[in-house]
């Protein structure tokens, strides 16, 4: 079982620490409002991930890929990507807005809901779940049971939980360093990469 728990945490830290659309726009808010906004978004990443990790490994994966539901919830996702983009560049040619506080620029609760809007707007994360019971069977020599499925679940949650803290650690850190330009040109960067992150999302699902 420790076995299960150690792999399921590695494989956590790779899917999280990739560069994605999750962290740009956690680096996006928090070179802005610091570590709260940025830990956040990670949070509400986790918790859709969360969701769609119950989805993988109980076996619905199939009902997620069917084009009248996995459609739908693409489209979405592209909406929430290219509106966060569209918002990065805003908010790099408005200027200067460090002193107003985070309530004002949504707070941690609008924050929290978009990055599990951005996480459920996904849907081939749950293809990544299903994969998951493989891996599972991959490190046992034999077929998962529902608490194999529970310890490889809780050991990715953890892992993931202790990425937020150090996404948000390490933005926080690098925002004390940096001036009001380069916090500008970061959020236009961030937003032009959220919308290329819609546009590939959008690839995706016409050439599935």
């Amino acid at each position: 079982m420790l076995q299960i728990i150690m792999t399921a945490m590695g494989i956590g830290l790779v899917f999280n620490a990739t560069p994605g659309a999750v962290f740009t726009e956690s680096l996006r808010r928090g070179v802005r409002g610091g570590f709260r906004p940025a830990f956040a978004v990670q949070v509400g990443s986790l918790t859709g991930d969360a969701v769609w990790a119950i989805l993988g490994l109980s076996g619905v994966a199939a009902l997620f890929l069917l084009p009248s539901v996995q459609i739908p919830l693409t489209v979405v996702g592209c909406l929430i990507l290219a509106g966060l983009g569209a918002l990065g560049i805003r908010d790099a040619l408005a200027g200067d807005r460090s002193a107003v506080p985070a309530e004002a620029r949504g707070g941690r609760s609008s924050a929290v809901l978009t990055g599990a809007g951005m996480s459920l707007g996904n849907p081939w994360n749950v293809v990544y779940w299903a994969g998951a019971a493989g891996a599972v069977a991959g490190t046992l020599g034999q077929q998962p049971e529902p608490r194999h499925l529970v310890a490889f679940f809780a050991g990715f949650m953890v892992s993931s939980l202790l990425w937020c803290f150090v996404c948000a650690g390490m933005i926080a850190g690098v925002r004390r360093a940096l001036k009001p330009t380069a916090i500008r040109a970061i959020e236009a960067m961030s937003g032009v990469a959220l919308l290329a992150f819609a546009g590939l999302l959008l690839i995706r699902l016409f050439s599935s």
